[in-house]
């Protein structure tokens, strides 16, 4: 009897080992999205040391690349471009964008320092694509033009560094009519050259304008490098977007990236990203392997 039982322990033991040593299940692998890190502001604050911890939540969430809302005199959330980029790699993700804003001056020679710094610190960090996310509203058609002229200037420079340059709208560019009946945003896109600026389109604040993200895809084809998917909050959860009619229309586009952006909660920021990745993922009508 004593044997039985030494050999059922024995036994017990054995396949306690095994189920031990087995490795847990690889999780079902997420689409290729990215985040546009503005949607966890409230988390990282202004502390700096929260940057950290956010960079590996956002890479176990699933996400796979990132977009920074944070530059300033050569750094990217306070980090060396180098350091970030480090950061980032570190959580499985790719420093792919940043936002970044500098308007016109009289003095346009401390102007043009500043872009080649900002240029050079983004390529430093890896990254592709550089975007200014707004602007002030010229009231004439001559003053758009000379942004056009600026923005044009500003996608030569980053190409010759191997970036791109790109503007992210808002609703105010839809709003905006000239007297002769021009929409600021359809002069930007006609009065930019392509191959120096593209348009990162905010799906939620074109809408917010009066415009259907599938018009402007249909109208002015392959300008959208990348696209910002965002909500009243939680993506597909307030009914006020058609992100299956935006996907089903997605590829003339010419979009190679996605970034969700969150800017309002129902739940905690890194909750509420967490969702809304989630309900991509769920998507059928989302590709499992967008970003080219």
């Amino acid at each position: 009897m004593k044997t039985i039982k030494w050999m059922g322990l024995l036994l017990t033991i054995a396949l306690v080992s095994c189920n031990l040593g087995k490795k847990p299940e690889v999780a079902k692998e997420g689409k290729n999205i990215g985040i546009q890190m503005y949607s966890l502001k409230d988390d990282i604050g202004g502390n700096a040391e929260n940057i950290n911890s956010i960079i590996l939540k956002i890479g176990e969430l699933g996400y796979k690349y990132v977009e920074a809302a944070n530059y300033w005199d050569g750094l990217i959330y306070g980090m060396s471009p180098e350091d970030f980029k480090a950061k980032v790699e570190a959580a499985g993700l790719l420093p792919l964008s940043c936002h970044v804003n500098k308007n016109m001056s009289e003095d346009m020679e401390e102007v043009w320092a500043w872009w080649d710094k900002c240029i050079a610190t983004h390529k430093a960090a890896g990254m592709k694509f550089i975007v200014v996310p707004s602007m002030p509203t010229p009231e004439t058609l001559e003053g758009l033009q000379v942004i056009c002229d600026y923005y044009n200037q500003i996608g030569e420079k980053c190409n010759a560094a191997g970036l791109k340059f790109g503007y992210h709208n808002h609703a105010y560019e839809f709003e905006k009519v000239y007297d002769d009946g021009t929409v600021m945003y359809d002069y930007m896109v006609q009065h930019t050259d392509p191959d120096k600026v593209f348009f990162q389109l905010d799906v939620y604040w074109c809408q917010k304008g009066g415009y259907e993200a599938t018009t402007l895809f249909e109208k002015y084809p392959g300008r959208f490098t990348t696209l910002h998917i965002k909500d009243e909050a939680e993506l597909g959860e307030s009914g006020y977007m058609d992100f299956e009619k935006i996907f089903n229309n997605i590829d003339k586009s010419g979009a190679k990236y996605l970034f969700v952006e969150v800017e309002r909660y129902n739940f905690p920021p890194i909750e509420s990203v967490k969702k809304s990745l989630d309900y991509l993922n769920d998507a059928a009508f989302v590709k499992a392997d967008y970003a080219q």
